[in-house]
């Protein structure tokens, strides 16, 4: 199997994993309260990241000794000693010094980082789960991705360019959900309370991506992840007990959080662990554009999913809603004209 196909694989399983995981999002409230829910299934999102980093970790360290025997580095070590130059040693203590300055300041932004991120994705991912109560899986599935639309749009905000195709699946992604919330006859009065928290969340996700987006070049990228999992993961756990009970849920009893241990299972591990290891890997295989192209079928898995699983069905409007925000949402990850040139560029001086 090509490296290509590999990747396609893994990103097809990714966005089946993420579409099937709003079902088991709206199962979970069956016993407890969206935000225990939220708290606990991140906090072992965290959790099933912890191997997969201290894998990695180490596979970084058998490829930085491979090749280096005992005897050799031994003989490195008295060679050393007998031709002592302070020139050189000088040299290397002060790479030493900036190396260990460096190691120091990446630590420190890689938790500033964690605690933002998770920040951001504990509001994204609590107002979600409390709008899945009130709306459909498949509608979340639709409504959720629309942060692909806004993060270009809160860019602006940034002073980042905007290519004027993205002012059309604005304007296209507001049509279709018009159709998908909004029934026949009614007004926006007649928005349900679910999908308008649903469409919240999409915007906590767009400042949820920037973010990562700021810090994922400058940290490792699973680390990040680990660290905002277990952010949101216990700021949610504290929230829960003023919060729950205000949105007239009980605090979840330890029977309870047993008796829902696989919707908390599949999107713990699932959903945070598996899925982003996999989107992580599936990546480094192909070009973006269709890495995100593929990611986008979450939306339709979702719907699927809710069909099969929960007995949901849309009407013809809803369809055609549907309809509209995922041809938006496609449109809106096409790569533009500099991006195309700067592809062709890099292609022709890697061949």
């Amino acid at each position: 199997m090509s490296g290509k196909m590999k990747g396609n694989l893994m990103l097809m399983t990714t966005a089946i994993i993420w579409g099937t995981a709003f079902v088991a999002q709206k199962n979970g409230m069956d016993l407890i309260g969206p935000i225990a829910f939220n708290g606990i299934r991140t906090v072992i999102g965290g959790v099933v990241l912890l191997p997969v980093i201290f894998f990695m970790g180490r596979k970084h360290i058998s490829k930085g000794t491979a090749g280096k025997s005992p005897e050799t580095e031994r003989s490195n070590e008295q060679n050393a000693a007998e031709k002592p130059d302070i020139k050189k040693a000088g040299k290397a203590n002060v790479a030493k010094a900036e190396q260990a300055v460096s190691e120091k300041q990446e630590r420190k932004l890689l938790v500033a980082g964690g605690i933002i991120c998770g920040l951001a994705l504990m509001i994204a991912g609590n107002i979600q789960q409390v709008g899945l109560f009130y709306t459909t899986a498949g509608k979340a599935a639709f409504i959720t991705p629309l942060y692909v639309v806004l993060v270009p749009l809160i860019g602006v905000f940034l002073k980042k360019k905007i290519r004027p195709i993205m002012w059309m699946c604005v304007f296209a992604s507001i049509i279709g959900l018009y159709f998908l919330c909004i029934p026949a006859g009614e007004g926006f009065g007649g928005i349900n309370k679910g999908d308008m928290c649903v469409l919240v969340c999409a915007f906590f996700f767009a400042i949820h991506i920037l973010a990562v987006d700021y810090f994922s070049p400058k940290v490792d990228g699973i680390k990040l992840s680990c660290i905002q999992f277990f952010v949101a993961g216990i700021v949610s756990i504290l929230l829960m007990f003023p919060l729950d009970p205000a949105l007239g849920f009980g605090l979840p009893s330890l029977h309870n959080i047993l008796a829902s241990w696989f919707p908390l299972c599949y999107v713990g591990i699932m959903s945070c662990g598996v899925a982003y290891t996999f989107q992580v890997v599936g990546q480094s295989y192909t070009n973006p554009t269709a890495a995100a192209m593929i990611l986008c079928l979450e939306s339709v898995f979702g719907v699927i999913a809710g069909m099969v699983f929960l007995g949901e069905a849309m009407a013809l409007r809803e369809i055609i809603g549907c309809i509209i925000m995922f041809t938006a949402i496609i449109a809106a990850q096409l790569p533009g004209k500099e991006e195309r040139i700067q592809a062709r560029s890099h292609k022709n001086e890697q061949g």
